[in-house]
Parts: C-alpha cells; structure tokens; sequence
C-alpha cells in the first residue's frame, strides 16, 4: 500500500538486507529460550501506540539501539539512517547523530509474546532478547519442503502435510520401508531434473524421500536423500537406508536424515545422500542404457 509519501515509497521499492546493530548487553543478559517470569518483575503494559513508536517509519521493522532521532524528535532506525542520506523522512531536516535514549530505555522495561504464539510459544520475553529468540525458536514455522517449484508457503507440520498432499499431489504413504521405481526415457536431460518428493509416515513422524538428477562438474549424477519433519534435535532419533543395484552389482547409503530447517539445495550441495553416476546409473538400467530404470529401496529406524 502507498503511504503518501513518495520518499517513503522509493526507499520500499528497493529491498535491501540490512543488518540492525544490536545491544550485545541486552541481548545476552538473558537466555533467549526460557521466557521471562513476569510476576517477579514490573513491565510495562503495552499498546500498540508504544508498539508504533518503535517501528521504523522506513523499513517498518522494530527498532534497536542505536535509535536515531532528528531535532524533531522523528526517530529512525540505524540501519536505514544511511539509506536517507542523513536526512529525517519525516521532516527533512539532519539528522546528525542525535540518540533517543528515552525510546531506548522505554524499549528495554518491554516485554512481549514470541510472535509466533500463535503456534504453540507461550513465553515473554524481553524486548532486546525477543528477536534473538525468536531465529531459534522451535515454534518458528516451517517452509515447505517441496522442491520442484519456488513455494513461499510456510506453516507446522501437520498444515504442511496437507498441503503437499493436497496444492503438490505428493504420493503419501504409511510404514517404514520403500521401494520405489524411477524411469525417465531421456537420462541426459539433467535440467528442472527435481523427479519425485515421497512422504513416509512412520513411528508417528512425517519423512519426505527426495530422488532427483543435477549438475555436479559437467557430469550429470543422480542423489536420493531423506529428509525429517522437524527439528535436527529429533531428526537425530532415526536412521535410514538406501539401496540401488542391478546387474549383480549394487550401492548402500545409511546415514541420519536432516531436517527440513535445512534446505532441500542445501542437503543436495552437500552430498548427504545416496549419489549415483549417471554411467553407473546406466548400468544398473541394463538394456540399451539409453532409459533410466533405477529401483531404489530403503527403510527408516529409530535409534534406541
């Protein structure tokens, strides 16, 4: 939405990735994971007008020290001051190197909800600690595993379930062992190569099997990997294997699968997975070894 201000609107046409300057002090006085015991400590009741006064009228984020103002009194982030050219958005005039420490100081009695409360975080935290948690909190939503197109969908882990089964048609199946089958009737096409995303159901968690083609050097290679609905922490609980063969030959990969917090690309750039030449790939084909016929096998285990 345009906000009137022609100034305002040319600095958000253009995104840039800027890294806010945090208060060291504030952030590690206290652990970021274990919320704030609010009956032993006052804090400040808040509104959304204190909520507004520390948002940056620029990029629309929260503020953190150094908080600038201008003679005005017009605050402004320290990561957008050099974006304006030292000039306050709101009046025009210098901004020079005025700090609003009374902003500051109302910002460190704050303490808020994690954002993503509405996703299980029950904790408070205080203001200069709330951004740290909330990177690492184990609430954060996911994104979508999916790797054959750019989803920008995120959400838990049973919203994501449904909606690869339903918006990706990704085949959904119960147990803990696989057999699967992939034919592709021109092997030396390695390109938009993402072929086939499983989920697996099993021991009350969500796996999701990827097997695709890509570019490693100039040699097209093959590479199954499995990958856990969930955190690394619980990731870390199951095993799994995977088999190729043909021709009285065959290649096992055993290995912890990784979290979706980890990218599908990537788990694939690191070669964490089962990885198969394309010659290799060909001779387990048999035929004419002009068409992929690769049969991968394989099982997930918990670990007592």
């Amino acid at each position: 939405m345009a906000s009137g201000n022609p100034f305002f609107d040319d600095l958000r046409s253009k995104p840039e990735v800027i890294d806010l300057p945090q208060n060291e002090d504030h952030l590690d006085s206290e652990s970021v994971n274990e919320p704030t015991q609010t009956a032993t400590k006052p804090n400040l009741i808040v509104s959304s007008n204190v909520r507004e006064l520390l948002e940056c009228p620029v990029c629309l984020n929260a503020m953190y020290p150094p908080i600038h103002q201008c003679l005005n009194g017009h605050t402004l982030c320290s990561g957008c001051k050099p974006r304006v050219h030292n000039r306050c958005p709101t009046c025009r005039h210098e901004l020079g190197n005025i700090r609003c420490l009374a902003l500051e100081k109302v910002a460190a009695s704050l303490e808020l909800p994690c954002k993503y409360q509405s996703y299980g975080c029950v904790g408070i935290y205080p203001y200069y600690s709330k951004l740290k948690h909330e990177s690492q909190c184990s609430y954060r939503p996911y994104s979508c595993p999916y790797a054959g197109s750019e989803c920008t969908v995120v959400g838990d882990i049973p919203f994501l379930v449904a909606h690869l089964k339903d918006d990706h048609k990704v085949d959904m199946h119960s147990g803990s062992t696989f057999n699967h089958r992939y034919v592709k009737s021109n092997p030396h096409e390695v390109e938009n190569a993402t072929w086939m995303l499983t989920v697996f159901s099993c021991f009350g968690q969500y796996f999701c099997l990827h097997f695709e083609a890509f570019q490693l050097g100039m040699a097209p290679v093959y590479i199954a990997f499995l990958r856990f609905m969930g955190d690394d922490n619980e990731a870390k609980n199951y095993s799994y294997s995977l088999e190729v063969g043909g021709n009285g030959r065959k290649l096992i990969w055993q290995g912890v699968p990784r979290s979706i917090r980890d990218s599908h690309r990537k788990v694939r750039d690191s070669f964490d997975g089962l990885i198969i030449q394309r010659n290799m790939a060909l001779f387990f084909s048999g035929g004419d070894r002009k068409e992929l016929k690769l049969r991968v096998t394989g099982r997930i285990w918990k670990e007592q």
